[in-house]
């Protein structure tokens, strides 16, 4: 079959290099690739032409839905870009959304029933690529990871077939999807179990203090705080006029209680040195960030740093990371708090790694042309690989790296052996690999 037969057999739009529509069709939301072609599918069974027209071709598939991953900047390959399955039907709190869904959308329908779904912090990234990689949210303490809301989907195969994943069909397969990447098919449906929710208390805090400091008072707070709480803090260079620079808390409580919030914050809203700059009541969809798609004018410098899951924030930890950054000036610092129900979930449950990690931690120099040399880059690498040493594994989806060898550092190796042979069984000659790849067994 040919790319024109392609086009002819399926209801998608097949775009090739030369097209009208190239330029817009291979620029996605964080950069701009240069596959062999895209194709815009519109149904299930484009989908399945897609993917029989990739293997006989023998090329590399790459899924797109949010479009936030760097894979997409990998040359070569087939691109199905599933943007436009994109439904999103609420039954109860059963949800089904297509998989080329964005979680904006997904909170604003979710709102109207009265209903959420922990979904990370973006509005533009897609509901795909966030839980296949685990989804660490706003609601992680209360409901677990995106992927723990998981309940069932329907999976185009690398054959071409249809199945329908659920507990008690195919439970290997769903096993593989709540955390396991995007490895073993095209997820066209995932159904989730969403949650009654009403609203959040959302609230910003200025540090104009001791950083250190702050950061015990977090870990202690969020030490005993209770599920409904979760808490990031971060540290940025005045980079971005829509990101303050400097040290700062954001903090959302689950629910409309906003006394309830401020007794669990009450020892932060207290403390000499933080200030509140903002504190109240909010839909849940107000509190996803928007984040500017690429500009090739101005693109992101590049990022030279890691990310870890944390069994404890404790003091070593805590002047690793803040000394990271201050001998960093153009870095940033990002930690966001674990626990509660990530930790109820069974090591085995999931392939996501580091269950009782109670904190992520991510920070990275910014690689700004004529700031930084090999050797400064080196010596920024090696501060970050110790800090990593001190974690328990890492987290796939806040990740710029296509480095082939990074999966490895994501999962332990008896998760790496389970999910390698579930890759066997469902794509033995490793169709979908532009992704943290797992090598069928």
């Amino acid at each position: 079959m040919t790319l024109d037969e392609l086009s002819t057999a399926t209801g998608g739009t097949v775009i090739r290099p030369g097209d009208p529509d190239w330029d817009a069709a291979r620029r996605f939301h964080s950069g701009i690739g240069e596959p062999a072609a895209v194709i815009r599918v519109s149904s299930v069974d484009d989908v399945r032409g897609a993917l029989r027209y990739a293997a006989a071709e023998r090329l590399e598939i790459l899924v797109r839905s949010g479009g936030h991953s760097a894979w997409g900047t990998l040359p070569g390959g087939l691109t199905i870009d599933i943007s436009a399955l994109a439904d999103v039907t609420v039954d109860g709190t059963r949800v089904r959304v297509g998989g080329g869904a964005h979680w904006g959308d997904v909170a604003r329908t979710l709102a109207r029933h009265g209903l959420g779904i922990s979904s990370g912090d973006t509005a533009s990234v897609g509901v795909g690529g966030l839980t296949l990689g685990g989804g660490i949210g706003w609601m992680v303490r209360a409901w677990g990871l995106a992927a723990d809301q998981l309940v069932g989907a329907q999976v185009v195969t690398a054959r071409g077939e249809v199945v329908e994943v659920s507990e008690s069909s195919h439970p290997d397969l769903l096993w593989a999807l709540r955390g396991g990447g995007g490895n073993f098919g095209v997820v066209t449906r995932f159904d989730f179990e969403a949650h009654p929710l009403d609203g959040v208390v959302f609230a910003t805090l200025g540090i104009d203090g001791d950083v250190r400091t702050a950061l015990r008072m977090v870990r202690d707070v969020l030490a005993a705080a209770p599920r409904e709480l979760t808490v990031t803090y971060m540290d940025v260079p005045a980079m971005d006029p829509s990101a303050p620079a400097g040290a700062s808390l954001t903090a959302v409580w689950i629910g409309t209680d906003e006394q309830a919030a401020r007794t669990a914050l009450a020892p932060l809203l207290d403390a000499p040195g933080i200030s509140v700059r903002e504190l109240g009541v909010k839909s849940y969809p107000d509190v996803l960030l928007e984040v500017p798609e690429f500009d090739p004018e101005q693109p992101m410098p590049g990022f030279v740093g890691g990310n870890t899951l944390l069994h404890d924030l404790d003091e070593g930890t805590i002047d690793a990371l803040v000394s990271f950054h201050e001998q960093n000036p153009a870095s940033v610092l990002f930690l966001r708090s674990l626990g509660g129900a990530f930790g109820d979930v069974a090591q085995d449950a999931t392939p996501f790694p580091a269950r009782d990690a109670t904190w992520f931690a991510m920070a990275g120099a910014f690689d700004i042309p004529g700031m930084l040399d090999d050797a400064r880059r080196a010596d920024i690498l090696a501060a970050w690989d110790a800090i990593e040493a001190r974690g328990a594994g890492v987290y796939g989806n806040f990740t710029t790296s296509t480095d082939r060898s990074w999966v490895q550092r994501m999962y332990p190796p008896e998760t790496m052996a389970r999910l390698a042979a579930v890759k066997r069984e469902w794509d033995p000659a490793n169709l979908f690999c532009r992704n943290h790849n797992v090598v069928p067994a």
